[in-house]
């Protein structure tokens, strides 16, 4: 009877234990590690952070830091984007495309297994784009025209297009058929049609060229769909390229240029923003 109370006893007192233990561990995991002018970030934070982008414990701190010092910058700066901006944007993306917005969805979805991650990340580009614009206004040299044509020159590799692409095409009223045939270019499916085309660049409508010229030699495009069935392409080779024109490619070069000397400005900028940040190291 005794020894009964004894191990009794001992259940109670392990069991108090672990719950202390864990309790302690749980508040350990959630205490706060550092503040960012008066913003927490925990141990959790952290961890998860490394977790999620397999960094060293410092360099994950120092891209949360980051993270909550552009935030903070959003919102002295009163940016915010909502859902119409964000498809005002993809209309503008699928014009110069040459398509409606409702067709380029169409194909951004072929492409990304979650649409709302994209929309998501247009969302954080406009955002990105809007504090560049109010920060950067009037910091930065605009680029002349001879800045353009050196660039043009340096970088020609860039400005190349095909005439001719060498393809195979795949059609199937069953998807899943074509998807697998990506994965895998040895399968075998008697629903599946198969024809070889050599297609002229200049004869494409604007959504076929858009998915070639965004393909590589030796890839499939995503599957898409016409004429009530599912259809991709594996490109073989691209053949007859030619430079683009110094003229057709300035503005495109001017955009890149510009975005270069703003990423300059704004790296340089929070940079000192860290400096200057109130920075309390807890634990």
């Amino acid at each position: 009877m005794k020894d009964k109370k004894i191990q009794l006893f001992a259940k109670r007192v392990l069991f108090t234990l672990l719950a202390t233990f864990t309790i302690s561990n749980a508040q350990m995991i959630d205490a706060l590690a550092l503040t960012v002018n008066d913003e927490p970030i925990t141990i959790n934070d952290i961890n998860e952070k490394m977790s999620e982008t397999n960094l060293r414990k410092a360099d994950a701190v120092s891209l949360l830091i980051d993270e909550i010092l552009y935030n903070q910058e959003l919102d002295k700066q009163g940016i915010s984007v909502d859902i119409f901006e964000v498809n005002n944007y993809l209309e503008k993306i699928a014009a110069s495309n040459g398509m409606d917005l409702y067709t380029f969805k169409s194909i951004l979805r072929q492409k990304n297994k979650n649409f709302e991650e994209f929309e998501a990340q247009t969302k954080k580009e406009l955002l990105k784009r809007k504090l560049a614009d109010k920060l950067v206004r009037g910091n930065i040299t605009i680029a002349t025209e001879e800045d353009l044509k050196i660039y043009y020159e340096n970088n020609q590799n860039m400005f190349t297009t095909a005439a001719i692409i060498d393809v195979t095409q795949y059609a199937s009223k069953n998807k899943r058929a074509l998807i697998a045939i990506s994965q895998n270019p040895m399968a075998i499916f008697q629903e599946v049609v198969k024809k070889d085309f050599i297609l002229e660049q200049d004869k494409l409508n604007p959504q076929l060229k858009f998915l070639l010229n965004d393909t590589k030699n030796g890839s499939f495009t995503p599957v898409f769909t016409a004429d009530r069935n599912f259809v991709m392409f594996y490109v073989k080779n691209k053949s007859g390229v030619t430079t683009l024109k110094f003229d057709e490619v300035k503005d495109k070069i001017f955009t890149t240029l510009m975005n270069e000397r703003e990423q300059k400005f704004l790296k340089e900028y929070f940079e000192k923003l860290k400096l200057t940040a109130d920075i309390k190291v807890i634990r």
